[in-house]
Protein backbone atom coordinates (compact mmCIF):
# COMPACT_ATOMS: atom_id res chain seq x y z
CA UNK A 1 0.00 0.00 0.00
CA UNK A 2 1.49 3.38 -1.04
CA UNK A 3 2.16 5.95 1.75
CA UNK A 4 -1.03 8.26 0.39
CA UNK A 5 -3.70 5.08 1.32
CA UNK A 6 -1.21 4.32 4.61
CA UNK A 7 -1.85 8.20 5.70
CA UNK A 8 -5.61 8.27 4.69
CA UNK A 9 -6.52 4.87 6.09
CA UNK A 10 -4.41 6.52 9.35
CA UNK A 11 -7.00 9.61 8.95
CA UNK A 12 -10.17 7.76 8.69
CA UNK A 13 -9.64 5.64 11.54
CA UNK A 14 -8.30 8.81 13.76
CA UNK A 15 -11.38 10.08 12.37
CA UNK A 16 -14.13 7.51 13.42
CA UNK A 17 -12.04 7.25 16.64
CA UNK A 18 -12.46 11.15 17.24
CA UNK A 19 -16.09 11.05 16.52
CA UNK A 20 -17.17 8.21 18.26
CA UNK A 21 -15.40 10.02 21.87
CA UNK A 22 -16.51 13.57 21.05
CA UNK A 23 -19.51 14.68 19.52
CA UNK A 24 -18.33 17.32 17.75
CA UNK A 25 -20.62 20.66 16.00
CA UNK A 26 -19.44 23.18 14.10
CA UNK A 27 -21.25 25.79 12.33
CA UNK A 28 -19.32 28.33 9.79
CA UNK A 29 -17.15 28.63 7.31
CA UNK A 30 -14.43 26.04 7.37
CA UNK A 31 -11.64 28.37 6.86
CA UNK A 32 -13.01 30.17 9.78
CA UNK A 33 -13.87 27.24 11.96
CA UNK A 34 -10.06 26.09 11.05
CA UNK A 35 -8.47 29.63 12.15
CA UNK A 36 -10.33 29.05 15.51
CA UNK A 37 -9.05 25.42 16.08
CA UNK A 38 -5.83 26.19 15.41
CA UNK A 39 -6.13 29.70 17.69
CA UNK A 40 -7.10 27.10 20.21
CA UNK A 41 -3.92 24.85 19.87
CA UNK A 42 -1.41 28.32 19.38
CA UNK A 43 -3.03 29.34 22.85
CA UNK A 44 -2.13 25.43 24.66
CA UNK A 45 1.42 25.81 23.07
CA UNK A 46 1.91 28.86 24.13
CA UNK A 47 0.93 28.37 28.02
CA UNK A 48 2.40 25.04 28.09
CA UNK A 49 5.66 26.79 26.44
CA UNK A 50 5.44 30.13 28.78
CA UNK A 51 4.78 32.62 26.16
CA UNK A 52 2.86 34.60 28.15
CA UNK A 53 3.26 37.66 25.14
CA UNK A 54 2.00 35.60 22.54
CA UNK A 55 -0.84 33.91 24.81
CA UNK A 56 -1.97 37.27 25.79
CA UNK A 57 -1.91 38.54 22.26
CA UNK A 58 -4.53 35.88 21.66
CA UNK A 59 -7.25 37.84 23.19
CA UNK A 60 -8.21 41.02 21.20
CA UNK A 61 -7.50 44.51 21.95
CA UNK A 62 -10.72 45.00 24.25
CA UNK A 63 -9.98 41.46 25.53
CA UNK A 64 -11.83 40.05 29.18
CA UNK A 65 -11.19 36.90 31.30
CA UNK A 66 -13.41 35.84 34.05
CA UNK A 67 -11.39 33.13 36.15
CA UNK A 68 -13.28 31.51 38.88
CA UNK A 69 -13.48 33.24 42.13
CA UNK A 70 -11.56 36.63 40.69
CA UNK A 71 -12.60 39.59 39.23
CA UNK A 72 -13.15 40.24 35.51
CA UNK A 73 -9.43 41.02 33.80
CA UNK A 74 -8.85 42.89 30.96
CA UNK A 75 -6.47 44.43 28.95
CA UNK A 76 -3.59 42.95 27.49
CA UNK A 77 -0.80 43.42 30.30
CA UNK A 78 -3.58 42.44 33.16
CA UNK A 79 -4.50 39.41 31.21
CA UNK A 80 0.02 38.56 30.42
CA UNK A 81 -0.01 38.98 34.10
CA UNK A 82 -2.97 36.25 35.11
CA UNK A 83 -2.17 33.37 32.97
CA UNK A 84 1.98 33.69 34.35
CA UNK A 85 2.76 30.91 36.50
CA UNK A 86 5.67 30.60 38.87
CA UNK A 87 8.25 29.69 38.06
CA UNK A 88 8.96 26.52 39.90
CA UNK A 89 6.17 25.55 38.13
CA UNK A 90 5.69 24.11 34.69
CA UNK A 91 2.42 23.36 32.91
CA UNK A 92 3.21 20.19 31.46
CA UNK A 93 -0.11 19.56 29.41
CA UNK A 94 -3.17 21.55 28.29
CA UNK A 95 -5.79 20.72 25.71
CA UNK A 96 -8.59 22.47 24.93
CA UNK A 97 -11.17 20.20 23.45
CA UNK A 98 -14.31 22.39 22.19
CA UNK A 99 -17.97 20.49 21.70
CA UNK A 100 -19.68 23.68 19.91
CA UNK A 101 -18.15 26.53 17.74
CA UNK A 102 -20.49 28.33 16.08
CA UNK A 103 -19.95 31.54 13.38
CA UNK A 104 -21.98 34.30 13.47
CA UNK A 105 -20.68 37.11 11.13
CA UNK A 106 -17.78 38.42 12.51
CA UNK A 107 -18.16 37.03 16.07
CA UNK A 108 -17.95 33.01 17.13
CA UNK A 109 -18.75 31.38 20.37
CA UNK A 110 -17.03 27.92 21.36
CA UNK A 111 -17.03 25.96 24.44
CA UNK A 112 -16.08 22.44 25.70
CA UNK A 113 -13.82 21.08 27.71
CA UNK A 114 -9.95 21.73 29.17
CA UNK A 115 -7.78 19.73 31.14
CA UNK A 116 -3.98 19.88 31.32
CA UNK A 117 -1.15 18.50 34.56
CA UNK A 118 1.52 20.79 36.51
CA UNK A 119 4.45 19.66 37.14
CA UNK A 120 5.36 21.27 40.80
CA UNK A 121 8.66 22.22 41.91
CA UNK A 122 9.22 18.65 44.20
CA UNK A 123 8.60 16.85 40.85
CA UNK A 124 5.27 15.67 41.57
CA UNK A 125 2.41 16.33 39.24
CA UNK A 126 -1.14 17.47 39.49
CA UNK A 127 -3.58 17.30 36.78
CA UNK A 128 -6.89 19.63 36.42
CA UNK A 129 -10.34 19.87 34.23
CA UNK A 130 -12.89 22.02 33.26
CA UNK A 131 -15.48 23.74 31.44
CA UNK A 132 -15.16 26.73 29.38
CA UNK A 133 -17.32 29.51 26.99
CA UNK A 134 -15.15 31.73 24.57
CA UNK A 135 -16.87 34.51 22.43
CA UNK A 136 -14.29 35.06 19.71
CA UNK A 137 -14.17 38.33 17.60
CA UNK A 138 -13.08 38.70 14.21
CA UNK A 139 -10.40 41.41 13.45
CA UNK A 140 -9.54 41.67 9.69
CA UNK A 141 -8.69 38.33 9.02
CA UNK A 142 -7.92 36.70 12.56
CA UNK A 143 -10.35 35.40 15.33
CA UNK A 144 -9.37 36.98 18.33
CA UNK A 145 -10.37 35.87 22.17
CA UNK A 146 -12.66 38.69 22.89
CA UNK A 147 -14.57 37.20 26.16
CA UNK A 148 -13.30 33.86 27.98
CA UNK A 149 -14.97 31.93 30.83
CA UNK A 150 -14.00 28.64 32.55
CA UNK A 151 -14.15 26.79 35.48
CA UNK A 152 -12.75 23.93 37.23
CA UNK A 153 -15.03 20.47 37.72
CA UNK A 154 -12.45 18.66 39.55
Amino acid sequence: MNSFFRFFAFLSVALVLNLSTKAQKYQGSQKDIDIILTNIDSFSHFYMSGQYKKLSECYSSSGKIFPSGSDIIEGTENIEKKWIVQDDIKIIRHVISPIEIKILDDHAYDYGYYEGTTLLANGTTTSWKGKYVIIWRKEGEEWKIYLDIWNRID
